[in-house]
């Protein structure tokens, strides 16, 4: 069809003459400007037929109580039996008496009736009652000579036609086009309907509408250098079909979730210009069998139609899935792999079609996916190192008031670990932090405060505590901060705090790494396990017991200690060697229950595990022990002002030789 055709159509204005046309036509559709709506496009059309509804029932009671006050029917025998009434129209269930005169009857048929009763109200007075027609009721007004006629029911042929008609045809035509569209909706139709189910959910962005540039990703540097070819192969194709090259048909960016691989996509479709599709892997994925296939056809239609362009596939791994040692076959599920498969096969390389696609499980999608021709380039998006966490710190403050005195580069050092996603939340929790306290610009203590929560939660004010267990939990986390100071390798202590943060925990020490590191040694391994057994160790030297506050670090010191030995190959009898576990057997509710070792082995784990523990605990122990002066000072430092900063902390270390004397059994005083 034309281009003009296309305009005419819809330039058509509504036919005020057609009465469908409020179902066909939206409110705003005969209007020139596309963002003016009707005023009545806000009104639910269930109101509509309410109203409908309401004015029709208004209208019929109005026209079946048109008439007089009804009277009994005593009365009305009565006034037959005194000669008041000389005529009487009786119908199935009103009686209608009317006084004057036998002769101004007229003729006593049919259509003398009826003109009589027309004009009867204009001439003569009229009382009506419910009666019952019986003998003796007929020879009562013989004997009175009392002109009467029966006639059938009284029908409103208007009323008629729309309440048993047009009223039940419209209430099933709005059910079934609401009916429809919330189908429709559920299904990702386009046109609201259950037959459009098959096309595709996808929201394209038109050429040049993508403002998200290069400039606005950091910390994936790499990742960008690899995305640079697809952006100048969707700008100047020709440069690499002249030399017989082909751009990689998929691009397949994989890493941890809030690294930016969305935000990187959009960045190629800016940089490029082109339009930009994007769906979800669960988007394809639906109830009805071959939904999913379809969608994926009608997907790579419209994109092929606006070649070169950009398709986002976030999620992938939920369409993806392996199909090997598969347990429980999903017919749908497999049926959009097998589609979106052809589809990328019939990939033309001039095109310009690019096929880009994001995971966090890139260890479930089927090989058939990873094959060249295919997803046949892998892109790693990793969380930024230290650089590269300044850098988005930076991107993400631009808009935002920070102080003279924040120092970016000190936070980046101690957000290691942290995403993309992770730095944009310190940074906005940080601005919301200033404007609870009433300043009018970002400070450090904001941002200090914002990557504590981000680490250990939402600091707990209001908990309050008993002073003996304020007391161990001092105890408990000095014992923390001292092991990691006198243990080689350990990151150095940024805080020690007392007050409660998050769900359950009543302090913390946190933690800061100078720089980062992708490697651990089996010593400093160790020094992990020393430092999270320190919390208890440090409870046992002052109180001589224990208690339930070291739940946490034991599960972590024992999961390190079990990776030591089985996966890392670090135990005396199995040295270099790896005793992994898998969940690839059927019917394994728990992946751990599926080994590649004996029972002796399991065995051999579990006691060398709680040989180890036992090991390193009490070597804590008489370390603490050693220090027990600086364990009792620092403790009551914590007590009375329940923070204590990394210099400070660093400070009170340098210079233990020159502390007070402690009391036996307490606290020395501060």
């Amino acid at each position: 069809m034309s281009n003009e055709n296309n305009s005419g159509n819809n330039d058509r204005k509504p036919d005020p003459n057609d009465p469908f046309n409020f179902f066909k036509l939206s409110p705003d559709s005969g209007s020139s400007d596309p963002k003016k709506k009707s005023p009545f496009s806000k009104i639910p059309v269930w109101a509509i037929l309410l109203a409908v509804f309401a004015l029709l029932v208004a209208v019929n009671y109005a026209l079946l109580s048109r008439s007089d006050s009804l009277i009994p029917f005593s009365e009305f025998r009565q006034r037959v039996v005194s000669g008041e009434i000389t005529r009487v129209e009786i119908g199935s269930t009103y009686f209608t008496g009317y006084t004057g005169s036998a002769e101004n009857a007229g003729d006593t048929g049919s259509g003398g009736l009826n003109l009589l009763s027309q004009n009867a109200s204009s001439r003569e007075k009229g009382y009506r009652t419910v009666g019952l027609l019986t003998e003796e009721f007929v020879a009562l007004m013989n004997a009175n000579q009392v002109v009467y006629a029966v006639h059938a029911k009284e029908n409103n042929m208007l009323l008629d036609f729309i309440f048993q008609w047009i009223l039940p045809f419209a209430i099933f035509f709005l059910m079934w086009r609401f009916l429809m569209k919330r189908m429709g909706g559920g299904m990702g139709g386009l046109g609201g309907s259950i037959f459009s189910a098959g096309q595709a959910r996808s929201a394209a962005v038109e050429e040049g509408k993508v403002s998200t540039r290069f400039a606005d990703v950091a910390g994936v540097d790499e990742a960008k250098e690899e995305l640079v070819e697809v952006v100048d192969f969707l700008k100047f194709p020709k440069k690499y079909t002249d030399i017989g090259g082909k751009i990689p048909r998929g691009v397949l960016l994989v890493g941890p979730p809030g690294t930016g691989k969305t935000l990187l996509a959009r960045a190629v479709a800016g940089e490029a210009g082109v339009p930009f599709f994007r769906i979800s892997g669960s988007d394809f994925v639906e109830m009805f069998v071959g939904v999913g296939a379809s969608r994926v056809r009608d997907l790579f239609k419209q994109a092929r139609e606006k070649a070169p362009c950009i398709v986002f596939i976030d999620e992938l791994d939920a369409i993806g899935k392996s199909r090997i040692n598969s347990m429980s076959s999903n017919d749908e599920r497999e049926q959009t792999l097998n589609q979106l498969l052809v589809e990328m096969d019939g990939f033309d390389g001039s095109t310009g079609l690019i096929l880009l696609a994001a995971t966090n499980r890139p260890d479930v999608l089927d090989p058939a996916l990873l094959r060249p021709g295919r997803f046949d380039r892998q892109v790693v998006v990793d969380r930024p190192d230290v650089k590269g966490r300044e850098q988005i710190l930076k991107i993400h403050s631009k808009n935002v008031k920070l102080s003279k005195e924040v120092q970016l580069e000190t936070v980046a050092r101690t957000t290691s670990g942290f995403s993309g996603a992770d730095l944009a939340n310190v940074i906005n929790e940080a601005a919301l932090l200033a404007v609870r306290a009433g300043r009018k610009v970002v400070e450090m203590v904001d941002l200090n405060e914002a990557v504590e929560k981000a680490v250990a939660g939402l600091q707990k004010k209001s908990r309050v505590i008993k002073e003996s267990e304020r007391k161990i939990v001092a105890y408990h986390e000095t014992g923390h901060a001292l092991t990691a100071a006198f243990t080689e390798g350990s990151d150095k202590v940024h805080k020690v705090s007392i007050i409660p943060r998050g769900i359950a925990a009543l302090g913390y020490t946190l933690q800061m790494p100078d720089e980062d590191s992708y490697l651990k040694t089996e010593k400093e391994m160790i020094g992990e396990v020393d430092v999270l057994l320190g919390g208890r160790a440090a409870e046992v030297v002052a109180f001589d017991g224990v208690s339930t506050g070291a739940s946490n670090d034991l599960m972590r010191a024992t999961e390190i200690v079990r990776r030591m030995i089985t996966d890392y190959g670090m135990s005396d009898r199995f040295r270099n060697v790896a005793l992994t576990q898998h969940g690839a057997g059927y019917g394994a509710a728990d992946p751990k229950l599926v080994r590649d070792y004996s029972e002796q082995t399991q065995q051999y784990i579990d006691e060398e595990i709680a040989r180890i523990i036992n090991i390193r605990f009490e070597a804590v122990k008489a370390r603490l022990a050693e220090k027990k002066q600086l364990l009792d000072y620092i403790s009551g430092r914590l007590l009375e002002k329940e923070i204590m900063e990394g210099a400070e902390f660093a400070s009170i270390i340098a210079a233990e030789s020159s502390l007070p004397k402690s009391d036996a059994g307490g606290p020395a005083a501060v």
